[in-house]
């Protein structure tokens, strides 16, 4: 059917997995669990109509990661039975997703490419 991006961290991996897939329906699930004031609480702020209107069955779920689970366990009630694929997974959150690309230590802190600044870095040789 198409692909649902989990904001914010799912855009840049399901942007790439519907170019390489030819999906042309791309659509949001936008869940907000890192508001300062209200750490952890859980907040849905957008849904995606088509999807949900069949349980996800057909959709593609894309995140960049899978961590303690709690924005993923959301995720899966309101799409139980969409394919949720993420790169990377920690062993809390593991179990809520079908598909990873790599496991990581729950204490790992993962830096993406499109959350760090660009910068230059010397060759080996030049930092004598």
């Amino acid at each position: 059917q198409g692909i649902v991006a989990l904001t914010r961290g799912g855009l840049v991996p399901a942007s790439i997995l519907a170019r390489e897939m030819e999906i042309r329906i791309v659509d949001t699930l936008c869940i907000s669990t890192y508001d300062k004031q209200l750490m952890g609480q859980v907040s849905v702020l957008k849904i995606p109509e088509r999807a949900a209107a069949v349980d996800g069955e057909g959709w593609l779920l894309v995140d960049d990661l899978v961590d303690t689970g709690t924005t993923a366990k959301a995720a899966r009630e309101i799409l139980p039975k969409a394919h949720f694929a993420t790169v990377y997974a920690k062993p809390q959150g593991r179990p809520v997703v079908d598909t990873y690309v790599a496991e990581v230590g729950q204490d790992v802190w993962i830096y993406f490419p499109w959350d760090t600044d660009i910068q230059y870095v010397a060759p080996m040789v030049d930092l004598k």
